[in-house]
Formats: C-alpha cells, sequence, structure tokens
C-alpha cells in the first residue's frame, strides 16, 4: 500500500484532508431547496465507494499483508468492529452538521461542531497513541478553541447588524460536535492495538458503519425531521439528476479527505493527522464568506472577529505541525 515516507509528505496529505472536508458542503449549498435528509443518502454512498476505490487501488499498490484484502482477512474482528462502530457514530455527527449548516450556515456551523470535535478527538485519540510533543499540541488546541470562541463572538456581532442566528441551529452544531469526537478513538484503537487495519482498511470498514447507519438514524430523519416537514422516500426520486450527482460528489470529496488523513496518521499518529484535519472550519469559513456571502452586511467588528479567527486557526495548525518535530 502507498503511505507517506517523510513529515513534509504526510503534512501534504493532512492539509489535502483540511481542504476536503472544508470543502464537501458546498455541493449541498449547491442544492436548492433540497432537503438534506435526502442529500445525505448519495453523499454516504459517495464516501463509501471512493474509500473503496482507494482501498483497491492505493491501498493494493504491493502484494502482502498489508494490500486491502489481505489486510481485511488478517486483522482482529474487534478491530473491523471498532472502526465501522466509529463510523456510525460519525454518520449521526455528520447528518446534525449537514443540519446545523442547513439553519445557521456554513460560517458559524463548521467552527462550532468542528472546533469542540477537535478538542475532544485529540485529547482521546493521544491518551490511546501518545506520539508528538504534547505541549505543543495543547497549545495547538488551545488555540482552535481561542478560535472557536472567536467565530462565536463574529457572528454575535453579525446577529446585531444583520438579523438573528438560530439558536437551536447551534445547539444542533454542539451535538454534531460531541459526536463527532467520539469516532477519532474508535480509529485509533482499530489501527494502533492487536492485528490492526491498515488507513485504507480503516476508511472501508468506517464509511461502510457510516452508510449503514443512514438506514436507521436518516429514516428515522426523514419521519421525523428536526427541521421542516417530514419527508417521503419517494421524494428521493423526484429530485434532478444533478442534485444526485452533488451528493455523490460531496461524500467523494469528504471521503479522499479521509483517507488522506488517516494515511498520513500512519506515520505522525492519529492525534496529530486527526488535529490537522480538523482546522476546515477555516476552510469552510472562507467559502461562506466569500462564495455563498453569508457575512454580507456584516459590520466591521464581526469582521474583525472573523479575520482573528482565520489568525487563530493558523497559528494552531502550526503548533499542531511542530508537536510532530519535537
Amino acid at each position: 500500500m502507498f503511505v507517506p515516507m517523510t513529515f513534509h509528505a504526510a503534512l501534504l496529505m493532512t492539509i489535502l484532508s483540511t481542504i476536503c472536508w472544508g470543502s464537501f458542503a458546498n455541493t449541498f449549498k449547491g442544492t436548492r431547496n433540497y432537503r438534506f435528509e435526502l442529500y445525505y443518502w448519495d453523499y454516504a454512498l459517495g464516501i463509501f465507494l471512493v474509500s473503496l476505490l482507494l482501498a483497491f487501488t492505493m491501498g493494493s499498490y504491493r502484494d502482502g499483508a498489508s494490500a486491502f484484502l489481505a489486510n481485511l482477512r488478517g486483522a482482529d474482528g474487534i478491530n473491523l468492529f471498532y472502526a465501522a462502530l466509529g463510523g456510525f457514530i460519525f454518520n449521526i455527527a455528520n447528518t446534525l452538521l449537514i443540519a446545523g449548516i442547513e439553519m445557521v450556515g456554513l460560517a458559524i456551523a463548521y467552527p462550532v461542531s468542528i472546533g469542540i470535535a477537535l478538542v475532544e478527538g485529540v485529547v482521546l485519540s493521544y491518551a490511546l497513541q501518545p506520539r508528538g510533543n504534547p505541549a505543543l499540541l495543547a497549545a495547538g488546541i488551545g488555540m482552535a478553541v481561542v478560535a472557536l470562541i472567536l467565530v462565536g463572538k463574529s457572528y454575535g456581532a453579525l446577529r446585531a447588524g444583520a438579523g438573528a442566528v438560530s439558536r437551536r441551529g447551534v445547539v444542533v452544531c454542539v451535538i454534531s460536535g460531541l459526536l463527532m469526537g467520539i469516532f477519532a478513538p474508535f480509529v485509533t484503537r482499530a489501527m494502533t492495538r492487536g492485528a490492526t487495519l491498515t488507513p485504507y482498511t480503516t476508511a472501508v470498514c468506517l464509511t461502510f458503519g457510516a452508510l449503514v447507519c443512514c438506514f436507521f438514524f436518516n429514516t428515522i430523519l426523514m419521519r421525523k425531521p428536526i427541521t421542516g416537514t417530514p419527508v417521503a422516500a419517494a421524494d428521493y426520486f423526484r429530485a434532478p439528476a444533478s442534485y444526485h450527482v452533488l451528493g455523490l460528489l460531496g461524500g467523494g470529496i469528504w471521503g479522499l479527505g479521509t483517507v488522506c488523513n488517516f494515511v498520513a496518521a500512519s506515520l505522525v499518529g492519529v492525534a496529530i493527522s486527526y488535529a490537522i484535519g480538523q482546522a476546515s472550519p477555516m476552510v469552510a469559513c472562507l467559502w461562506g464568506v466569500f462564495a455563498w456571502k453569508e457575512f454580507r452586511g456584516a459590520n466591521a467588528k464581526a469582521k474583525g472577529y472573523l479575520a482573528a479567527m482565520f489568525a487563530a486557526y493558523v497559528l494552531a495548525l502550526v503548533l499542531i505541525a511542530r508537536a510532530y518535530g519535537s
């Protein structure tokens, strides 16, 4: 299988994962009056298919015990279960994140949800696999928390100048973040204990768990939605073909980022790789501000907080990257 041989190569893969994780939701924003519950079916299928594709190509680059199918057969069953369980939990969290995006926009949903997941996921993953300088890693996480506070301040200022932000949407994002932070420790366990999974096998199991979860959680949301009226399954088949393509594309983008993040983690450790990848709110905010004009009409105070948030996330990224070298 393909794995990075140097830290710089691994760092590039984590940065690519950041871009992918922060950009996939644009495919949902590209739909019009389309319910996220319907979008999510295509999205979940997309993340699984791209994980399979990469497992049978990059993950099977060379024959041997590390090739995808050989690893799938030789790994501990409990590790396969943990990876799939992580995907099941992730799916609930990510569905709530997309609901939050629909309710409060990219520029607030991502920093709130992913900011919480970043702190929780890194701390739990580091406890299982203590790799890297803990002081620098903690400082990086601290700056990510500062960024989270700043984006809250930014939206507080925006609300004062351009209307209200849904409190319910913020609560949904908080719950999403708390659940999102749980899936990383399961991945760490699957990749570090006993007969371990390769990054590619981990990604396939995780995305399979996420796809299975849709038949439970997403079906419930269609009947009892967080916002709006119940959604009929027939509405999925009435949607334009372009919406299905956007859902598959969104899943493919997120799946690519996930595989890159897991592959980089094989060198730098899950805590560091996950922490850098979860700088994705910075990317999402850039999309929200410049592509979707979510801060149109914002006052200077709101824009100042937003600029400070970007700076805090960049500093967090630098500190976390330095944690590996130290």
